[in-house]
């Protein structure tokens, strides 16, 4: 037993002796002193600004091709359009997810589509291409996504709005609302996190903590750190463990009960899934419906609290949105929940929600794992094995993409001149994606975002009740926006 325990203990020593070796080694290999490097790895840039995502794109406006490279990150930078174009679409199969981010993310999403390549992410694709295409899932979705307003979103902001100067944070509205319908979408199970006095989901708190501290690995300049952390299971890399514990264990008790309870009947994704995927992988079931948690969870808040935050500060397009669903859902609030066909009229709502995303992207920066050596379309080089990324949250700030007033929230530049919502080319506009790998949820991402947008503002007045707040956007690290302090505003209901 001694010997047993004293071979642990050297085992021990040497793992972490040979962890700082490797680490002095890979700063000395990846040591740069350029303005950028030094920047990152200092956290100087802090001085100038409060999102890194803002510092990023002060350096693409800066740079005569809108691309750059940051060494001690092995990482090219673009918010060049043409780029974009190469990377998900003329040269797709050079920019896979790759091992790279398969290793940060594989603990939380596993095999999931957004973590996979190759074959497997193929099948996966294919298989949530025909059921979200599906008019039977496209109902069981809207019915849900009305129900949720009905039951639980109104009467929370009516019981806000009876009490003045009562503060609600949207943010978390928002956070509750989707993760109640997107669990509901995907396991069949309801969470009830939308309801007074706002309980804490265990669920919940696990997924936000693993999403939080698997996006900390994407950051970090020396990935040896959070290794030798999991290894010795120690500090954020256990806690990282033990979140993706907790997902594990409610997630394969939903789909045993859903083995057991049978799959007739059921509109859930996990059980039309179920139907293809082979009886012995239920590992493989949580990855795919783990993934589509994270999209339909986190990226759908992020979309409405930037968009609701815009809104405060731009009343004249609020009351456009009013003029426009009292002309499509007749005046007066007896109807707050529109039907598909009536948001199909919303032109002018589709176009300022398409805008704030511009400007808020709900995910700012989407990278890949170059396979082979290449030259990007602005003739910058990239080595095999470098992590190349688009920044969504920079392109939607660029001059030389969006014109001169870029800076303004101005839905018109969505439409044409009949009023009607115009598209721009997805690589000019990569928040959803382009190319093979864009989003197969993009519509009833869309049709939730609608759903809720015209609840709220049909029937109620919003302010964002902090200054600081009410000023600028601060956002806390993630794989999705999330603004840190949430949006805390105080809701008053329309006369």
């Amino acid at each position: 037993m001694l010997l047993i325990i004293s071979f642990t203990i050297v085992s021990f020593f040497f793992i972490i002796i040979f962890s700082l070796f490797h680490l002095l080694f890979l700063q000395k290999l990846r040591y740069c002193n350029c303005e950028i490097c030094h920047a990152y790895l200092t956290s100087s840039w802090k001085k100038d600004f409060i999102n890194l995502s803002d510092w990023y794109t002060h350096l693409l406006r800066r740079s005569p091709t809108s691309t750059i490279k940051v060494h001690v990150l092995n990482s090219v930078i673009t918010a060049n359009p043409s780029n974009v174009e190469h990377i998900l679409k003329t040269n797709f199969h050079n920019y896979p997810k790759g091992k790279q981010f398969s290793v940060i993310l594989g603990d939380l999403l596993g095999r999931g589509i957004f973590n996979s390549d190759g074959d497997t992410w193929r099948f996966q694709r294919k298989l949530a291409s025909l059921e979200l295409g599906s008019v039977s899932v496209r109902v069981f979705a809207h019915e849900i996504v009305k129900t949720e307003i009905e039951t639980r979103l109104l009467p929370i902001l009516t019981s806000f709005s009876d009490n003045p100067g009562s503060v609600l944070d949207l943010q978390d509205v928002f956070r509750r609302f989707s993760f109640d319908t997107i669990s509901k979408l995907s396991f069949g199970f309801d969470p009830d996190c939308l309801r007074l006095p706002f309980p804490i989901s265990e669920f919940a708190v696990a997924f936000d903590t693993a999403s939080l501290l698997s996006a900390k690995r994407a950051l970090a300049p020396f990935p040896l750190l959070w290794k030798t952390k999991r290894l010795l299971r120690i500090g954020s890399e256990k806690k990282l463990q033990e979140s993706i514990n907790v997902i594990n264990r409610l997630a394969g008790d939903l789909i045993k009960q859903r083995r057991l309870t049978g799959l007739m009947g059921k509109n859930d994704l996990i059980s039309r899934f179920m139907a293809v995927v082979a009886e012995d992988d239920d590992e493989y079931l949580r990855d795919i419906v783990v993934s589509f948690l994270l999209a339909g969870r986190d990226t759908v808040a992020a979309g409405l609290t930037g968009f609701f935050w815009l809104l405060t500060r731009h009343p004249e397009v609020e009351n456009r949105i009013r003029e426009e669903l009292d002309r499509v859902m007749g005046t007066g609030f007896d109807s707050v929940t529109a039907r598909c066909d009536e948001m199909r009229e919303m032109d002018y709502l589709h176009a300022s929600l398409y805008e704030s995303m511009r400007l808020f992207p709900p995910v700012q920066f989407d990278s890949k794992f170059a396979l082979n050596d290449d030259v990007l379309s602005d003739g910058t080089f990239v080595n095999s094995g470098t992590r190349v990324t688009y920044h969504a949250y920079a392109m939607g700030r660029m001059d030389r993409i969006w014109g001169p007033d870029y800076e303004e929230f101005k839905p018109e530049r969505w439409l044409d001149n009949e009023g009607k919502f115009r598209p721009e080319n997805p690589v000019k506009y990569p928040v959803f994606q382009a190319g093979a790998r864009v989003c197969i949820g993009k519509e009833m991402a869309i049709m939730e975002m609608k759903s809720i947008a015209v609840a709220i503002i049909r029937r109620f007045e919003t302010r964002v009740a902090s200054p600081e707040t009410s000023e600028t956007l601060r956002f806390a690290p993630g794989l999705t926006a999330t603004v840190n302090g949430g949006l805390p505003v105080m809701i008053q209901e329309r006369s």
